[in-house]
C-alpha cells in the first residue's frame, strides 16, 4: 500500500519542467518562409511552402512550445505572416496572388483577397487598424483599406519583385525594397509615388528604420548594407559590406543594432553608424535564413531557414550593447558568438562584451573601404 503514495509522489513533483534560456525549436513538415511574433502575448505564426500556416504559442519551459491551431487556406507557397497591431487578426499573402486575414484566437479565416493582384504576392505590411500594403512579384504595390475592402492605392514602379517594405513613424511614408535595386519611397497619405532611389548592385531584400527614424538601412543580395539619410533617399550616405555571402533578411533590434540572416544561414548582429558586424547571434547550419522576427519583448530572435525549423535565440545582450568609434587592430576571422547557442558561445561571452565588441569588425570595415567604388 505505502508504494503508492511513493510513486504519486515523484510523478506530481517530476513535472517541474526546466527552465531554459530560450524555447526550444519548431518542426515543420516543409521550410518556413516567413514567421512573426504576437504583439503582447507569447505566441508565433509561420507560414511555410506548401502554403500552410501556423500559429504556436512559446515558452522558455521545457516541452513548453504548444501548436494552437494551422490553416490550410492557401493552395500554393505562404510568403510573409503579419499580425494586427491589436493582435486580433493575423493577415497571410500567398504565390497563389490571395490575401487571407485571420481570426488570431480560433484560426477563422474571416476575409479573403483572392485575386488581390495580378502576380504572386511576395511582401506584406499592416500598418494601422485600417490600412496594411502588399507587394508583387511584378513589382505592382498596394494599399488596402479594410473599411472599403478595396485597394485604394496602385503601383507599379519597381521592374522586379517587391521584397520588403517599413513606414515610418507618422504612417506617412511608405518605403519599398526590390529585385531591381533600388529603394521606392511613396505618400500613403496622398496617394503619391514620390521617387526611387539610383539602383544599387545586386537585389535589395530589406529595409529597416533605425537612428530613430533618421536613417534606412537596406539589405542586398551580395552582402551589403546601405544606408539612406531620411531626407535623401535618392542616393545612399554610406555602405559597408557584412563580408556575409548575401543578406535575405534583417530585423531592428535596438535604434543603433540590427540584425541579418544570410544564404550561409549565419545570423550577425550589425552596429550602424559606426559600422561595424558585432558578431553571431546564432545560425541554421548551412541552411539559408528566410526570415527573422522579434518578441514582442525584445529579449527573443526568431529565425526560419531551410532546414525546416524555427529557432529562437536569447538578444537580451543586444540591447545594452555600446560600440564606441574606437576600435583595436585586432585581426579575427571568427565572428564573435553573442549568445549561447552561436557556434564558438556557451563559456564566457559577457565577459569584456563592451570591450571587444568593436574587434570581429576589423577586416569587414577594411573590405567596406574597398567596396566603396562598385
Amino acid at each position: 500500500m505505502s508504494l503508492y503514495p511513493t510513486k504519486a509522489d515523484p510523478e506530481q513533483e517530476e513535472p517541474e519542467p526546466r527552465l531554459r534560456d530560450t524555447p526550444e525549436d519548431i518542426s515543420f513538415e516543409a521550410a518556413a518562409n516567413t514567421i512573426a511574433f504576437h504583439p503582447s502575448q507569447d505566441i508565433l505564426a509561420a507560414g511555410d511552402v506548401d502554403g500552410d500556416v501556423y500559429v504556436y504559442s512559446y515558452s522558455c519551459l521545457e516541452g513548453g512550445n504548444r501548436e494552437l491551431w494551422s490553416s490550410g487556406h492557401h493552395l500554393k507557397s505562404c510568403r510573409e505572416v503579419s499580425f494586427s497591431h491589436d493582435g486580433h487578426k493575423l493577415f497571410t499573402v500567398s504565390k497563389d496572388k490571395s490575401i487571407h486575414i485571420l481570426n488570431v484566437e480560433e484560426g477563422r479565416l474571416v476575409t479573403r483577397f483572392s485575386k488581390a493582384h495580378s502576380s504572386a504576392l511576395n511582401s506584406l505590411l499592416v500598418i494601422d487598424e485600417h490600412l496594411f500594403a502588399t507587394g508583387d512579384d511584378g513589382g505592382m504595390l498596394k494599399v488596402w483599406d479594410l473599411r472599403k475592402g478595396t485597394a485604394i492605392m496602385e503601383m507599379r514602379q519597381h521592374e522586379e519583385y517587391i521584397s520588403s517594405m517599413a513606414i515610418d513613424e507618422n504612417k506617412k511614408l511608405l518605403l519599398t525594397t526590390s529585385g531591381d535595386g533600388t529603394m521606392g519611397v511613396f505618400n500613403i497619405k496622398r496617394r503619391r509615388f514620390e521617387l526611387l532611389s539610383e539602383p544599387q548592385s545586386g537585389d535589395l531584400t530589406s529595409v529597416a528604420l533605425m537612428k530613430r527614424g533618421k536613417k534606412v538601412a537596406c539589405g542586398s543580395s551580395e552582402g551589403t548594407i546601405y544606408l539612406f539619410n531620411w531626407d535623401g533617399f535618392g542616393a545612399t550616405s554610406d555602405r559597408f559590406a557584412v563580408k556575409a555571402e548575401s543578406i535575405d533578411c534583417m530585423v531592428p533590434v535596438t535604434e543603433n543594432v540590427l540584425c541579418t540572416g544570410s544564404i550561409d544561414g549565419v545570423i550577425r548582429a550589425v552596429n550602424i553608424l559606426p559600422n561595424r558586424v558585432i558578431g553571431s547571434v546564432g545560425q541554421h547550419l548551412g541552411e539559408p535564413i528566410e526570415q527573422l522576427a522579434k518578441s514582442h519583448t525584445g529579449q527573443l530572435l526568431a529565425s526560419c531557414g531551410h532546414d525546416q525549423k524555427v529557432k529562437f535565440w536569447d538578444i537580451s545582450s543586444l540591447c545594452s550593447m555600446v560600440v564606441d568609434d574606437y576600435r583595436k587592430r585586432k585581426k579575427s576571422g571568427q565572428l564573435k558568438a553573442l549568445s549561447s547557442k552561436a557556434l564558438g558561445g556557451r563559456e564566457d561571452f559577457f565577459a569584456d562584451l563592451r570591450e571587444e565588441a568593436e574587434a570581429p569588425k576589423e577586416e569587414q570595415e577594411e573590405e567596406s573601404h574597398s567596396d566603396d567604388s562598385d
